[in-house]
């Protein structure tokens, strides 16, 4: 698919704007989640390290890595469509490939389809200074009709 034609329509402060604007809670406790970048189909955030993501074995837990990644996704399809709150999961698959640090992880989502009502696309999570993938995501969201 090419991204040329794909330029986001919010930037990174907006929609870090509108996350913080339409769900304060994901800052409950504390900020821990950053969006680092949009770009054409495309987001990266970070999570920062927390005690309260951790499970026994000193590991981040798998609810924490699910929570970014679905978070990644969601800023990815925003970021072409705009701030559409409504947007929603519909399905999410996700492969745990190896034991993350206990420290930040980064969420690199990129979409696969972005349709007028579905969007699927994937999400590639590293712990912070490491090349080696933790977990891969895919999911898909339904898109409300503009209205």
């Amino acid at each position: 698919m090419s991204t040329t034609s794909h330029k986001p329509v919010m930037t990174r402060e907006a929609l870090s704007a509108f996350l913080d604007s339409e769900f304060p809670q994901i800052h409950h406790g504390g900020r821990t989640y950053h969006v680092e970048e949009v770009g054409p189909l495309y987001a990266r955030l970070r999570m920062d390290y927390h005690e309260r993501h951790l499970r026994p074995g000193g590991t981040l837990s798998g609810p924490s890595m699910m929570g970014l990644a679905d978070l990644a996704l969601y800023a990815a399809i925003l970021a072409q469509i705009g701030p559409v709150a409504l947007a929603v999961t519909t399905s999410l698959n996700f492969n745990f490939l190896r034991k993350p640090e206990p420290r930040a992880l980064l969420a690199e989502s990129r979409l696969l389809k972005l349709g007028k009502r579905l969007a699927v696309g994937e999400v590639a999570m590293f712990s912070e200074g490491s090349t080696d993938m933790v977990c891969h995501a895919t999911g898909t969201y339904s898109i409300p009709v503009a209205g």
